[in-house]
């Protein structure tokens, strides 16, 4: 099982504020901060990190949603925070009949999905 997920930034203030936006559909919120490290999560435990090293590369990473309505936000609000729309809300039948997802690429080039797994 995964802790957590950490993708490397080029301005952590940039890309603080394009994920606490972003992230904010899916119950997801600042939890930790530091002068080059930001953790995200639910709950009180960051499972998702942005830190300011070196020179970013390009990540996926997928957030589990527990409804549609949710992925369709996050897409939204992704998109308005200045990310690149990579692939609408919609169902993915080749990964699973019910794999309902959307992916934003942020402003540093990384993959972002919002993922639901439950029929509609």
């Amino acid at each position: 099982m995964i802790d957590h997920v950490g993708i490397d930034v080029s301005d952590i203030e940039s890309a603080k504020g394009f994920y606490e936006q972003a992230l904010a559909p899916l119950g997801y919120t600042k939890l930790s901060e530091f002068p080059e490290a930001v953790g995200f999560g639910e709950g009180r435990k960051p499972d998702f990190w942005l830190a300011q090293r070196g020179k970013p590369g390009t990540s996926h990473v997928a957030i589990r949603s527990n409804d549609r309505a949710a992925v369709d936000a996050f897409h939204d609000a992704a998109v308005t925070a200045g990310g690149k729309d990579n692939g609408p809300p919609g169902l993915r039948p080749h990964y699973h009949e019910t794999y309902y997802s959307a992916f934003v690429l942020d402003p540093e080039g990384n993959n972002i999905e919002a993922v639901c797994h439950s029929p509609e």
